[in-house]
Formats: C-alpha cells, structure tokens, sequence
C-alpha cells in the first residue's frame, strides 16, 4: 500500500486518541541534532484546553486483537487497514519537521500480536529518530496496556511523555464494552511508569568504590559522586477517558480522575465524548452525549487540581442524576449552593477564599493578591485585573467602596442572571475540532514530502 494512503487511513484513525499534550518537556539541540522542546510547549498553536495541534498524529497500525465495541478498529470491524514500516514512520517525522509542518510526533497503535510487540515497535520508531536523526523534537508514545514494565521502561528512555488509556471510568463499563480489557492492567502499566519517573527525578546512586570496603579504611572518605539517573519521559504521563458509552454519571467518572491523579501523579486526563461509529452495538448510544459535557468536565478537573476544591464539594452540587450542570459552570452551581460563604472583602480574603468567586480565575487571584499590597482595590478595579466583573461582582464587598450588585447575593433569579445566554463558541466546547483540523494539511504536506516537492 502507498504510504500516502496508509497516512490518510491511520491519521483517520488516530484522531479519537485526544490524549496528547506538548508542554512539560525540555530537550536542548546539538549543532548537529534536529528539533528542540522547550518547556512550555513545542509550537505557538494550541487547543483551548491546552493541547498543541502541531503534532504528526497517527497510528503505526489500525490491526488489533481486541474486541472493544466502542471503537471502530475494533478487530470485528470492517474499516479499511494499514500499518506503517518503522522507516516510513521515521521519514514521515523527519522530512515533515524539516518543512516546519509538525513539532513533533503523537504514536499510538493497535494491538498487533501482544503488548510487548507492540510495545517494541513504538519504541524503535523513537530510538531511530533520537540516535540516527538526533531528532530533539517532542515524542508522544502510547504506553501499551499489558506491556512488561521493561518494554515501557524502554519507551520512556526516547519519549517525552507516555499514555496508557484507562478507556472507560469504571471496571463494570470495561466489562459491558470491553471484557478482554481491565484497569487492574492499566494500573499496572501506570504504576510502573510512575516508578520510572521517581526514579529518574529524585534517584541518585553512589558511584562504584566512592564508599565502603577496606578502600575506605586506607585512605580519608571522598564525597559521595552523585550519578545521574536515566532520563525518563520528561513530561510524564497521560491518560483519556470516553464520555457517554455508558450511563456512568460524572460524579463516578471525576471520581476515578481524583484517584489517577493522586495515585499514579498523571499530568492530564482527557475526557472524550463518545463518538458513534458505523454498526454500533446495540448497547451504545446512538448519539454522541453533548460536548458541553465534556467541557463542564473539563472545567471540574481544573477546580479539583489548581482552586482547592475536592471532589465532595463539586458533586454535592451536581444534578440528582450525579451529573454536572451543563447550564452553568460548576463553580458557580457551588457558588450559589454556598451563598453563606460570601461575600468575600476583596482586599482581606485570603487566596483559597478568592479562588472559589466565580469569575476569578488562578491568574487573576495572583494579581489580586499583589496589587492590595500597594493599594485598596475597589470592585470596578476587577476589569483591568483580568476578571469577569458581571459574574464576581454579587459575590464580593469591599470597605468604603459600595458595591452595586451586593444585593443580588440574595435574589432567588440570581441564577438566571448569571447562566450564560448562549452556549459557549464551538471552539471551546469541542476543542478536539481544532485538534483534528488540520488533518487534510498534513496528509497534503507528507505527499509533497514523499514526492519530494516543497
């Protein structure tokens, strides 16, 4: 098959894996290397939820041996199939970044013979850019569930982040859709990279003979010489979760969010609504759920990570089916459940206080907090901070300075007043529609590539 149709069918297929995100790596050129990440991304370019859309984004193969209903390479699946050589794939990155389309490369795969397998596929395709190209660029590897801690360990010595899919929120919705897999194993995979990552961050070992032995009684002892554990995926780790294949609420599934993050330290999880695909099981939805959803969850991930909230805080205002409101953002539903906590004085609450005020985001806090050093602020000095003044306003006081809209604090339509009169812009409701957007280009750039036109 023409590479060029193997790009088109697995760039296709790649585009339902939204776990890949570019920052938290740093890798510094040689005169003679290709490519460079710094630390807060690898282009200019991004998702609104973060994500950089500068990636070469594919699938080494859509072949699997699993059978998961809600996914379209599923092996009982009729889709069209390809897989690359590891040459093509290194070509493909190599000659792409040298025409400043892609940043660097997202790799995941199908299932092809066991983890392992294909596990050590990935795995060379970034050893061949790193040692033979000196490729510095950003790699994302797939971390295959059911790999040997080994064959993961390998892939981290080449990439700057790994993922491992938990898939489905809970172990019943895996064993509806998808029996042959199970998150005892994703934990495992996640568990041992995280045990890469401690030791590569804060392990360091004494050098041979530095220490001990009858050296030691011959002559005065020498300070320890620290050796450098081996770089290991410098952006950590990942992880994505499907939304609406099943009627698991989004209580249960931020509640398994809240687990991963404290127990294997992951960077991000993504969350994705449920795509339908051609000759659905009859137990999956028909329709995608909304993709405000997946935004309203989104926003509930950022309040448990960087505002202070917990996880009790945000379902208990949560809908009697357990699920977000999808009408308001979940920092206002608590808002106006926890009335008694405000208003806030603006120059006297302190930072975790601040946090919770809908409108006011991390940012705006922190200039909050260095500007009431030099001055009394008043509510209209909110605007030029950064804040979204209409949305704060009923929830904060300040001393000497009236506050006009104080007294909404107490209206029983305080709600509708505040709910947004529109749904937010595409864009930010769906940001995989930017992700994925510039498929066509480059599926149109690496044709030129392999032609050799520029």
């Amino acid at each position: 098959m023409d590479t060029t149709v193997k790009l088109t069918i697995l760039a296709d297929a790649a585009k339902y894996d939204a776990s890949c995100s570019s920052s938290g790596s740093k890798r510094t050129n040689s005169k003679t290397g290709l490519g460079n990440v710094n630390g807060t991304g690898i282009c200019h370019s991004y998702t609104p939820d973060g994500r950089c859309i500068s990636l070469l984004k594919i699938l080494f193969t859509n072949h699997c041996v699993y059978d998961c209903q809600y996914c379209i390479n599923r092996v009982s699946s009729d889709t069209p199939r390809a897989q690359f050589t590891i040459d093509e794939v290194v070509d493909l990155t190599v000659n792409l970044y040298k025409r400043n389309y892609i940043e660097g490369l997202f790799l995941s795969s199908g299932v092809i013979r066991n983890g392992d397998y294909t596990m050590d596929l990935l795995t060379e395709v970034a050893r061949r850019l790193r040692e033979d190209h000196q490729f510095n660029g950003y790699i994302h590897l797939k971390a295959v569930v059911g790999a040997t801690p080994e064959a993961v360990a390998d892939a981290g010595r080449y990439a700057d982040r790994l993922s491992a899919n938990i898939e489905l929120p809970t172990q019943p919705d895996l064993n509806q859709l998808a029996p042959e897999k199970s998150h005892r194993q994703t934990h495992q995979t996640m568990a041992a990279i995280k045990t890469r990552l401690d030791e590569s961050r804060g392990g360091s070992s004494l050098a041979p003979g530095s220490a001990g032995g009858h050296a030691a009684t011959r002559m005065p002892p020498r300070s320890p010489k620290r050796s450098h554990p081996p770089r290991f995926a410098p952006a950590g780790q990942s992880t994505q979760m499907i939304v609406g294949a099943t009627p698991t609420p989004d209580a249960d599934i931020l509640g398994t969010a809240t687990s991963l993050y404290s127990t294997h330290c992951l960077k991000r999880v993504y969350y994705t609504a449920y795509s339908p695909i051609p000759f659905a099981a009859s137990n999956l939805p028909h329709e995608r759920p909304p993709l405000l959803r997946e935004h309203r969850l989104y926003q509930a991930d950022w309040l448990l990570r960087f505002y202070g909230f917990t996880l009790p805080e945000l379902t208990s205002a949560a809908l009697p089916d357990r699920n977000l409101d999808l009408e308001i953002d979940p920092k206002l539903a608590w808002a106006l459940a926890h009335r008694a906590f405000f208003p806030l004085d603006l120059n006297r609450a302190p930072r975790e206080a601040l946090l919770r005020v809908p409108g006011l985001g991390v940012r705006t806090v922190h200039r909050i907090l260095s500007a009431r050093r030099h001055r009394t602020l008043a509510i209209n000095d909110l605007k030029r901070l950064g804040c979204a003044l209409n949305r704060a306003k009923p929830f904060l006081k300040t001393t000497g300075s009236p506050n006009p809209d104080a007294h909404l604090l107490d209206r029983l339509d305080l709600r509708q007043r505040l709910a947004p009169k529109t749904e937010p812009k595409k864009s930010r409701v769906d940001p995989q529609l930017d992700l994925f957007a510039n498929r066509q280009r480059v599926v149109a750039a690496a044709t030129s590539a392999l032609t050799g036109e520029v």
